[in-house]
């Protein structure tokens, strides 16, 4: 099992994996879900990633059934002191309005809390970056809920470079609270989102990076190799493309795995776990066989040869 990684600047602590959200109330129901959240801790997992939007796409869904979920296996687990909330704030609309207007934080704040059945977040992300809001008001409106003590730690999601060191440069000029951990889209085939100017300020400021889509939203696990397997799942509509143009990668995945023994989404999370700045990867998982397979990436140690060779095949 790999040491646990400090968050960043933070108190908090993970093993380089977060278990993702996503599909707790959607692709797995309620008793699925706390079999895997209760699997994850099992094995040594705290972080746990969800957002208030998850799962509004869905027909007949609204948001906050991932939260809802975890929030009922929280209670009934007991086992709240053992994991690390994160939720999200700015892609659901509601009381307050949209995005990160100030009164939108406030009041989906509240909503989460009482989904999630806690009194504090421990990692609260801006879901995406609201250009309609200054940033200070909403680093202000973040700032109240830390004073309240309903927020821990503030994290950034979907933020370009140029707007995340404007944010960090208003904190420090005002005396506001600024982000600690960030979370782009990160995997071996999609790059450029993190990769450079992003992925250096990360660093510089010791702010922790948690990725999203680690797997790609499933290709990197080998499961879409032909046409023939897009019905495999909701999201193999997605997939035509990456067929046409990245199975390079997945020949190189399938290369190591014939030397280590590990199946591809491992290779892909203990790839992404190994790059400079990246503190967890995350991954969601709709089976216990599946999350059992997840966390065998802590155990896996690629050779620099073999991480050179798999980052040459995604360029």
């Amino acid at each position: 099992m790999s040491r646990k990684r400090r968050l960043g600047a933070t108190q908090y602590e993970t093993v380089p994996l977060v278990l993702g959200g996503n599909v707790f109330g959607w692709t797995a129901d309620r008793e699925t879900s706390f079999a895997v959240l209760d699997a994850f801790v099992e094995r040594g997992g705290s972080m746990i990633d969800t957002a208030d939007v998850y799962s509004a796409w869905v027909e007949g869904h609204k948001g906050g059934e991932s939260e809802s979920v975890i929030g009922e296996w929280l209670k009934r687990s007991g086992k709240r002191d053992r994991v690390i909330i994160a939720t999200k704030v700015g892609m659901l609309p509601g009381e307050g309005g949209d995005k990160l207007a100030p009164a939108r934080i406030a009041a989906a704040c509240e909503a989460s809390l009482r989904r999630l059945g806690t009194d504090h977040i421990d990692v609260y992300f801006a879901h995406q970056d609201d250009p309609d809001t200054p940033q200070d008001a909403a680093l202000e409106a973040f700032g109240r809920l830390i004073d309240a003590g309903k927020v821990r730690v503030l994290g950034a999601s979907n933020f370009h470079a140029a707007r995340l060191k404007s944010a960090l440069d208003i904190a420090r000029e005002k005396g506001l609270p600024h982000y600690h951990v960030l979370q782009p889209e990160y995997n071996l085939i999609s790059r450029s989102k993190f990769e450079g100017e992003l992925q250096d300020l990360a660093i510089e400021h010791n702010i922790a990076v948690t990725p999203f889509y680690g797997l790609a939203s499933g290709f990197l696990t080998g499961k879409y190799r032909s046409k023939a397997d897009l019905g495999k799942s909701v999201r193999g509509g997605r997939m035509g493309e990456l067929i046409d143009t990245k199975m390079g990668v997945i020949a190189a995945m399938d290369a190591v795995a014939a030397e280590t023994g590990a199946s591809l989404a491992q290779i892909a999370l203990a790839w992404l776990a190994a790059q400079p700045g990246v503190t967890a990867p995350i991954a969601s998982a709709t089976s216990v066989a599946q999350l059992e397979d997840l966390m065998g990436s802590l155990d896996l140690e690629l050779s620099r040869e073999q991480l050179d060779r798999l980052t040459a095949a995604g360029a």
